[in-house]
């Protein structure tokens, strides 16, 4: 079955999204905010959600219509057939979200579309009673404008979720926005790559994965997996095809942190990622750290001095980090931070500033960037 499937994301990753779908072969993509919409079967939701590395979830789009009143919702998502997909004994599952839309209430929007639903499965199953005691479907009614949108989930835990961070530091990182931050640096294996802010080494750690090509959902499981019209075998297919892609690129990426405890933790984490061998931890203040090696690339979420009291320390060490720019002359330095300021006490003008969110936190990615020199032909 051909499906309209979106990818969706954080808001300012939607073009990093768009670029892996081209990449994964997809075409004819329309992205919008927070998410890309494109065409697949069940081997695409397969493929997606094992590849994705900045996406947040793969769904099927089941229906998009205006309503302005319950009827008009009601009427829209009882004519969509979900007994085409959902089972007789699926558990139906509706969450919400409205924004700019006369029907704000999500409680009742949820209400409603479930109530049509089970209409609609009725007819399908010629029953007037469902158990729900099987597979998980989770239906989204997501309003915007008036215009609603009905989905049905793909990948259950977020697709940030790859396996490997049971332990976190306090202000951890999605995975997703790592994997963002180390592609939108173009970095490659042949260089040398150092985050010396690395808390529990998520940057560290997905920059291992992107530069040994390992699928980040090698490691998981997806809620449609469960689903009766999923072939199992298409699953098996997708791993092994994408075990068979990690490629023999050997590169040694650089993490260090003031903290101890949580190189510890990220230590555990890239044992669990199976991308130990690749990086090398060490306990180091950051404007400790020294490389002779030319045209290297740091990747670094420093902090951003939000507690009370942090600020006079978070300024210093931006000053700080201005030094080492300096120092490491031909370095690029790709640093994420809320702090206004930023720019000023690092003592230059950034080359490129892109717009992210880590977490709710608005913050600007500054991108000092030093490529080697291109080998003449």
């Amino acid at each position: 079955m051909n499906y309209d499937l979106i990818a969706t994301s954080t808001f300012g990753l939607e073009s990093i999204v768009a670029k892996e779908l081209k990449q994964l072969g997809y075409e004819d993509l329309q992205t919008d905010n927070g998410k890309v919409t494109f065409s697949g079967d069940d081997y695409d939701i397969a493929i997606c959600n094992t590849w994705l590395r900045t996406a947040d979830r793969v769904l099927i789009k089941m229906a998009e219509f205006k309503a302005e009143t319950f009827e008009e919702l009601f009427q829209g998502t009882k004519a969509v057939p979900w007994g085409s997909l959902i089972p007789i004994n699926g558990k139906m599952h509706v969450v919400g979200k409205s924004i700019k839309s006369k029907l704000f209430s999500v409680p009742d929007c949820q209400s409603i579309v479930k109530k049509a639903v089970v209409e609609t499965m009725k007819s399908t199953y010629n029953t007037d009673w469902f158990e729900e005691d099987g597979p998980v479907y989770k239906i989204e009614v997501a309003l915007l404008k008036d215009i609603v949108t009905l989905t049905i989930d793909t990948t259950g835990a977020g697709l940030h979720k790859r396996g490997y961070r049971e332990l976190a530091g306090e202000a951890p990182m999605k995975e997703t926005l790592a994997a963002a931050l180390v592609l939108l640096s173009n970095w490659e294996p042949s260089r040398s790559l150092a985050d010396i802010f690395c808390g529990s080494g998520t940057i560290a750690i997905e920059a291992a994965l992107i530069g040994k090509n390992i699928a980040p959902g090698l490691n998981r499981s997806f809620i449609c997996e469960e689903w009766p019209s999923m072939d199992k075998d298409i699953w098996e297919e997708v791993r092994s095809y994408a075990k068979n892609k990690i490629n023999k690129e050997e590169f040694k990426i650089l993490a260090s942190d003031i903290n101890g405890r949580i190189l510890n933790t990220a230590k555990e984490n890239a044992l669990k990622a199976g991308v130990d061998k690749y990086i090398s931890f060490q306990k180091m203040p950051a404007k400790e750290f020294t490389s002779r090696k030319k045209y290297g690339v740091i990747i670094s979420n420093p902090p951003y001095g939000e507690r009370i009291g942090d600020s006079k320390e978070v300024e210093d060490i931006y000053k700080s980090l201005g030094d080492l720019y300096t120092e490491l002359n031909n370095w690029s330095f790709y640093i994420i931070t809320s702090h206004p300021d930023f720019q000023k006490l690092f003592g230059k003008k950034a080359d490129k500033n892109r717009k992210l969110y880590n977490g709710r936190l608005l913050c600007y990615y500054y991108q000092f960037i030093n490529n080697p020199p291109k080998i003449k032909e």
